[in-house]
């Protein structure tokens, strides 16, 4: 059996279904912190050439802080290689699958639409909601927490993008779909009721696709331009008449080609949702494990930022983020050949002994507290100042609503190798 055999537990999504494997991404940092893994067949997605996992603290920083060494436009910086060169074109016209130059010129687009004064704005409407959405579970009692918690992203990237609040739904359809691909449950989410969508949400879903298979069999990316048609019809009929300061005014007006304007409309609605999405129910659950944590957070709310922080660390929402070596270069003692995939592992780097002593507990007082949740170098996640803003503003509103909140059943585990995320959490409030 090959190395590549032995660690392609690592790539499988099942495996992260059951739970991050800490214990062996603390035995690959100590041994092979830089090696191999296989890419095997995954139901219905072929088998893939493998790649260079990136296990340490240190390594993953410096790989995502040089993009001239490690390139997210050459294959794009998801581990599953486009289908098609057609594919390969499309994906690359998003910020997120482009290095600096050009990378920065469309980051600045999304960035201009974040200025204090608009922030300010958002983080009242966050507040607002967060508020609602406590006061929801004191009076019902019981939920799941991990639906429950979803509107707040949602209801957050519909304000940014200026997309009607009859639509949200759609929002977190496309998330599930494109993110949570190899989750049965999510690969087709279907949850937006037709009646109560507005016409422009309407005539999207009529444009949406069935789950198409390749030539060879295998199922084609949920990424491609195809499989994303209704989002796409959406985007457009939004821009005609975008709400004033959104996203997507200054997008109509930043001079995008179609591909640009398609890919960055993707971005920010479902990547800008995925972080908090994941965060908030993970990060609660870590609260609840952890009972002298929550009743240390409820006698000193002051608390609530550097909690937050260690939920993100503890929680890593990210499992992992691809590069490709753009030249032949030296990572951990291995040598990686030009065009080589390298995947790093943002839950092991989070876990680093080397960074965070005792990094397994679980603790709201620690500082510092250096995670890459959020990435780090030219593509450090834009959204980062809302997602900690989201998380604080319900973690203060649950403490000031609810004496009580403790679990009411077992969490269920997202199938993904990509998101580390929760699809049930039942939560109680007496």
């Amino acid at each position: 059996m090959t190395v590549e055999q032995v660690t392609a537990d690592v790539f499988l999504p099942a495996t992260y279904a059951r739970g991050v494997p800490y214990a062996r991404f603390r035995e690959l940092r100590e041994h092979s912190p830089v090696c191999r893994i296989g890419e095997p067949a995954v139901g219905p997605w072929p088998p893939g050439p493998g790649f260079w996992a990136v296990f340490r603290h240190a390594d993953v920083k410096h790989v995502l802080r040089s993009p001239q060494l490690f390139s997210s436009y050459l294959g794009a910086t998801q581990l599953r290689d486009p289908d098609t060169e057609a594919d390969l074109r499309f994906v690359r016209a998003t910020m997120l699958n482009q290095d600096p130059p050009a990378h920065s010129r469309l980051r600045r687009i999304v960035a201009a639409s974040l200025t204090p004064r608009a922030v300010r704005e958002l983080e009242d409407v966050i507040e607002a909601r967060a508020r609602a959405l406590a006061d929801g579970l004191a009076e019902r009692g019981e939920a799941d927490f991990v639906e429950l918690s979803a509107d707040l992203p949602v209801r957050t990237l519909a304000h940014v993008l200026g997309v009607p609040q009859e639509d949200r739904a759609l929002i977190y359809d496309w998330a599930n779909r494109i993110v949570g691909y190899q989750d049965t449950d999510y690969a087709l989410s279907d949850t937006a009721a037709r009646a109560g969508l507005t016409p422009m949400g309407r005539a999207a879903l009529a444009r949406r696709p069935a789950p198409g298979t390749r030539p060879d069999g295998y199922r084609a990316s949920p990424r491609s331009r195809e499989a994303l048609a209704d989002m796409f019809h959406y985007a457009h009929a939004l821009a005609a008449r975008p709400a004033p300061g959104s996203v997507m005014a200054l997008m109509r007006e930043a001079g995008l080609t179609r591909e640009e304007f398609e890919m960055m409309f993707f971005l920010v609605a479902v990547a800008g949702s995925e972080a908090p999405r994941n965060a908030i129910p993970g990060g609660l659950l870590a609260l609840l494990d952890h009972p002298g944590q929550l009743a240390l957070l409820r006698a000193r709310p002051d608390l609530i930022p550097p909690a937050v922080e260690e939920m993100l660390r503890y929680w890593t929402p990210v499992v992992h983020f691809r590069r490709t070596a753009a030249r032949d270069t030296e990572l951990g003692g291995q040598l990686i050949r030009r065009g080589e995939k390298v995947a790093v592992f943002h839950p092991s780097a989070n876990r680093d002994e080397r960074v965070f002593p005792d990094p397994d507990r679980f603790d709201i007082t620690r500082t510092p507290n250096d995670h890459v949740s959020f990435g780090d170098g030219p593509h450090f996640c834009l959204g980062a100042h809302l997602a900690r803003a989201q998380m604080r503003a319900l973690l203060r509103a649950l403490l000031d609503r609810l004496p009580v909140l403790e679990r009411a059943g077992e969490a269920v585990r997202l199938t993904s190798n990509f998101q580390n995320g929760l699809k049930h959490l039942p939560v109680r409030t007496a």
